[in-house]
């Protein structure tokens, strides 16, 4: 997730279109947040880890 954010926030800034880069930035701190947690040990999507 926080790939794909960056992907459309660098698209949305060279291609000049402000809803891509909106959708990056909420994705890249969707993905940070989800990360986080799942570092500290909190079940994401219900899971502790994916394996």
């Amino acid at each position: 997730m926080i790939v794909l954010g960056l992907i459309l926030l660098l698209l949305g800034y060279f291609l000049h279109i402000s809803l891509l880069w909106t959708i990056g930035i909420i994705l890249l701190i969707v993905g940070a947040v989800l990360w986080i947690a799942g570092s500290v040990g909190r079940p994401v999507g219900g899971r502790r880890h994916y394996w």
